[in-house]
């Protein structure tokens, strides 16, 4: 199953065989429901979890009404848990499945190990943890500058991209709350995307019907983000031959 799962997550798969096999003996298969949480805040980080093929994991950070806002969304481009902080810290977020699907979890000792004896993991994991700080700084920047509607057409674009499906398994409700913003201006949004053929939505499902009028109702941050990832990890980020 490990190996099968090996090829659903591109910064796994760019390591040379030698290099993977540091920690291919030390990683566990697992599946997971949606909202299923890998860590909340304050619990030792202990391990490092790779989403696979169509699974995506959300970084929540909570409120002070008790609410949680999205800071991050990671899929099969990346990982999460212990690649800035090297592990064996509190994480400071809540980590959360935000899609059903796979990954592969992997001890961060584990992972520290094979840094000290691969220069070429060291740099790996070092240049995703740059990528993984470059979408929190343009987070950060979108949510200050950009309107609702621009933010979601931007969110939707970028969990089709990093799943590889034209669906995705979100409530109205639930993205609401993630772009901290009430369910009403949700509604709104979506409703005028469904007019002009943006979208269709099924139960608890967005549907893209037209992806060139979703970017361009979009903000340019995930476009950004794109770029620096090409830059800095050529090959990692999820493109259209990844599609179903």
């Amino acid at each position: 199953m490990v190996n099968t799962l090996l090829g659903g997550n591109n910064l796994l798969s760019v390591l040379r065989p030698s290099e993977l096999d540091l920690l291919r003996p030390h990683l566990r298969a697992i599946r997971h429901e949606p909202n299923a949480v890998l860590y909340d805040p304050g619990e030792t980080v202990q391990t490092v979890y790779f989403p696979c093929n169509q699974t995506l994991v959300s970084f929540l950070v909570s409120t002070d009404d008790g609410g949680a806002v999205e800071a991050l969304l990671v899929g099969r481009e990346g990982a999460v848990g212990g690649i800035v902080s090297q592990g064996s810290l509190p994480a400071f977020s809540k980590i959360l499945v935000q899609t059903e699907g796979e990954l592969l979890a992997l001890p961060v000792n584990v992972l520290d190990e094979g840094k000290t004896k691969s220069r070429a993991v060291e740099n790996l994991f070092a240049r995703y943890a740059d990528c993984l700080m470059a979408q929190l700084f343009q987070s950060a920047a979108c949510n200050a500058a950009h309107t609702i509607e621009q933010r979601t057409a931007k969110w939707i674009g970028a969990a089709i991209e990093r799943s590889g499906s034209r669906e995705v398994p979100l409530t109205q409700e639930r993205l609401a709350g993630m772009l901290g913003v009430g369910r009403s201006y949700i509604s709104r949004i979506v409703g005028t995307f469904k007019e002009d053929g943006t979208l269709a939505v099924r139960r608890g499902h967005f549907v893209v019907r037209d992806e060139e009028r979703l970017r361009a109702r979009a903000c340019g941050c995930h476009e950004v983000i794109k770029g620096h990832f090409e830059t800095v990890l050529k090959g990692v980020y999820p493109t259209e031959t990844e599609r179903d």
